[in-house]
């Protein structure tokens, strides 16, 4: 899983509000696309600069526009400016390790949450931050890089008479966080999926390498845990808010989306228990391996202990010894030797020892 692992520290003494991504000053491409739309027409067009989408704000029709990319800390002033965003706003959009939260600075509301997906590799989960302001006819999205769940969106308003077309930017808000939290249904099948496969490999056979994959699959519930159980809260905090930007049919949708969070919750929970469990297992199975060796070896000590006592007994080294110049002494004590072996095993298997 690709994790977030930036230094936050580089941030400190730095003024409250400045814009650096991972504590540093950094300028990069960055893609802005814009869909205007209403009941009756709709507008999606790439624009090269974000002075384009200005016009849009006091416009009656829901504009989105959706920036990808945060390394051109220009672009983002920009948009603080004119939308007159709080820049310890901006700050936190840029602050791709902070936690899922809702805040509601009365003209706008500021969201941000952990958006999960498989961009096809195996064993590969890619985690962005996004971040969304809303406005009264507009959504403003901010995203690390190029790539996203929202494509279904994107095709519910292209076409005509959806409810995306006639609601405001607060239903467009519910159905990106939707598509967020459904795509995270997907991600849960692929832990599943790992899960499954690890327990298999753990009971059929374990190796040195099982505990590593153990390991970093706890690791990765922690942090998808870290990722997704605030979420829970912002829901909840963005339905049960008095802000006017939230109309009530539009709070309806939002209950839906906290239970489907919860849903994910509780599965994850549950992979974590799973996950943690493996451990016991493992340290179980490696006991059970441990303790079959040990009885092998003690079984094979133990029957070579007469056999050693009847070879130390004729290899001493004195001159009167009975049987010692008998013909057929070798024989003898090989047959002892081997009767005494052959008693052992039946008696081991008799006990049920081996």
């Amino acid at each position: 899983m690709s994790r977030h692992r930036h230094k936050i520290s580089k941030k400190a003494g730095m003024p409250p509000g400045t814009l650096h991504l991972d504590g540093e000053p950094r300028t990069g491409r960055v893609q802005i696309t814009l869909i205007d739309y209403d009941a009756d027409h709709v507008e999606e067009r790439k624009v090269g600069a974000i002075e384009e989408c200005f016009p849009y704000r006091d416009t009656s029709t829901v504009t989105w526009i959706n920036i990808d990319g945060l390394a051109n800390t220009d672009v983002i002033e920009k948009i603080g400016r004119y939308f007159s965003i709080h820049p310890l706003i901006l700050e936190d959009l840029l602050n791709t390790s902070q936690r899922p939260k809702m805040e509601d600075l009365e003209d706008y509301l500021y969201l941000n949450l952990k958006m999960l997906m498989l961009p096809g590799a195996i064993g590969e989960i890619k985690v962005e931050h996004v971040s969304f302001i809303i406005g009264k006819n507009y959504l403003i999205s901010f995203q690390e890089s190029i790539g996203d769940v929202f494509d279904p969106v994107r095709e519910r308003i292209r076409k005509d008479g959806g409810r995306v077309r006639k609601n405001g930017p607060d239903y467009l808000a519910y159905a990106l966080i939707d598509n967020i939290v459904d795509n995270y249904f997907l991600v849960m099948e692929k832990i599943e999926e790992w899960v499954e496969a690890l327990e298999e490999e753990l009971v059929v056979n374990a190796t040195q390498e099982t505990l590593p994959k153990i390991n970093r699959l706890k690791k990765d519930m922690l942090f998808l845990r870290k990722s997704v159980w605030p979420l829970r809260e912002m829901i909840l905090t963005l339905e049960r808010s008095d802000s006017p930007l939230i109309r009530d049919d539009t709070r309806i949708y939002l209950r839906d989306v906290y239970d489907h969070a919860i849903q994910v919750i509780d599965t994850l929970e549950t992979f974590r228990d799973m996950v943690s469990g493996m451990i016991d297992i493992y340290l179980s199975s490696l006991s059970y391996k441990m303790n079959e060796i040990m009885k092998v070896l003690t079984l094979i000590a133990t029957i070579f202990i007469p056999l050693t006592f009847v070879a130390g007994v004729y290899g001493m080294n004195f001159r009167y010894m009975p049987e010692l110049y008998w013909e057929y002494g070798y024989y003898a004590v090989w047959g002892i030797m081997i009767a005494i072996v052959a008693i052992m095993l039946a008696y081991f298997r008799d006990r049920q020892w081996i």
